[in-house]
């Protein structure tokens, strides 16, 4: 098995479990605080991450071009709108169904990676990738009564449309990201991944602290007073973070993202298991597509 799809199913379970806390939270204190504690909570892992490969395994510090600041700092910006817009996305429906919305994004990812670091799929990679965005698609509608409004309602409503938006801003930043931790001056694999997840993360940090600061420093103060839950959510995010740095720097984006559709069946489980709701039939059959893509592009893509 290529170390790139362990560690995208690592990323993937990290970046559920994540999710699944920013949602609670979000309830408590608002959509702006729970996106910037998976930033400023997550910034100390990362740098002790990158400290012990450092110091701990003796790989070297990678040089930082303008290429790579660049393409970080666009993906850091990509990254927080993406978040914010998922965040704000359970408002609307279910955990389950709200993420499903957003994992139309490896088709977009290989769009981003087609035109900006000019990366082809092979045909299977992309039949399956088109799989797994109809298991998508019939988890999306599969509350909704099977007339043509309603479904139409469903896929271009608001929710469809904030979910579609947050996959592109998602699928741009993974692109962004890649050729940043490409961009980098030598270094291990690992720790190229690891110093752009580091200077990306502080990146998000201060924007987002500057931001909140003048618009809504209220919130800022509630991710300083409910500190306790917010580094939970820091440690699952950033854990989950080195897994998609360290994956993107071995593999095309396209391919990462798309076996990060397994994280959909992460998500059902933790819908029905800690937020107790209710999975439907078609909902598990939408599951199954996404399982059998991501089967397929491990066994043939």
């Amino acid at each position: 098995m290529e170390l790139w799809i362990p560690i995208t199913l690592f990323a993937a379970f990290c970046q559920n479990l994540r999710s699944a806390m920013q949602n609670k939270m979000k309830g408590a204190f608002g959509t702006t605080a729970a996106t910037f504690v998976r930033f400023s909570y997550g910034f100390p892992f990362a740098v002790i991450y990158v400290a012990v490969l450092h110091f701990g395994f003796g790989l070297a510090f990678p040089g930082l071009s303008l290429a790579a600041a660049l393409n970080g700092a666009v993906g850091g910006l990509a990254q927080i709108a993406a978040t914010f817009l998922l965040v704000h996305l359970f408002s609307y429906r279910n955990f389950a169904v709200g993420t499903a919305y957003s994992k139309t994004e490896p088709v977009q990812a290989a769009l981003f990676g087609f035109l900006i670091l000019g990366e082809h799929l092979s045909v299977v990679a992309g039949l399956s990738i088109l799989v797994g965005v109809i298991g998508v698609i019939v988890i999306s509608v599969a509350r909704t009564p099977l007339t043509a409004k309603a479904v139409g309602a469903a896929l271009i409503g608001r929710p469809a449309l904030i979910g579609l938006a947050s996959a592109a801003l998602f699928g741009g930043s993974a692109a962004f990201y890649r050729a940043a931790t490409l961009s980098l001056d030598g270094g291990a694999v690992a720790m190229r991944a690891g110093f752009a997840l580091a200077c990306v993360t502080l990146f998000q940090t201060l924007v987002m602290a500057l931001w909140m600061g003048l618009r809504t420093p209220d919130q800022l103060l509630a991710c300083v007073r409910h500190w306790r839950v917010a580094v939970w959510i820091g440690l699952a995010g950033i854990a989950g973070s080195v897994g998609w740095f360290t994956a993107m720097t071995l593999q095309q984006v396209a391919y990462v993202r798309a076996l990060a559709q397994i994280e959909l069946v992460f998500t059902f489980a933790a819908s029905w298991l800690y937020f107790r709701e209710h999975v439907s039939r078609t909902e598990v059959a939408g599951c199954v597509l996404i399982i059998g893509a991501v089967l397929s592009l491990i066994l043939w893509g």
